[in-house]
């Protein structure tokens, strides 16, 4: 798929979504799984697995990636859910390899 096993894990996420599967196209999923990494990467900086501000910042970005790549509303806030859950499974890996 051309895809991290980050990357791969957050589009299998997003693939559950049946709208998102029906309405985008593969290339589309794939964008958003990479962006989303990138992102959550680059905020690796400040813990944001435990401040609560900060991941309402983590949420508006996830928000805006899925808009940017029209992703369905029906099942958004799912969606930012589970990608959030996927970052915080993957946050101390990514931790270890950003020290």
């Amino acid at each position: 798929m051309g895809l991290s096993n980050d990357e791969i894990a957050f589009y299998d996420s997003l693939e559950t979504n049946e709208s998102a599967a029906r309405e985008l196209e593969d290339d589309a999923l794939k964008a958003i799984a990479r962006e989303l990494v990138n992102n959550l990467k680059a905020n690796l900086k400040v813990d944001w697995t435990h401040r609560e501000s900060v991941r309402a910042q983590i949420r508006l970005a996830i928000k805006r990636i899925l808009k940017k790549y029209k992703y369905p509303p029906d099942l958004e806030q799912k969606a930012i859910k589970t990608v959030i859950e996927q970052a915080e499974e993957l946050y101390g890996e990514w931790m270890l390899n950003y020290m």
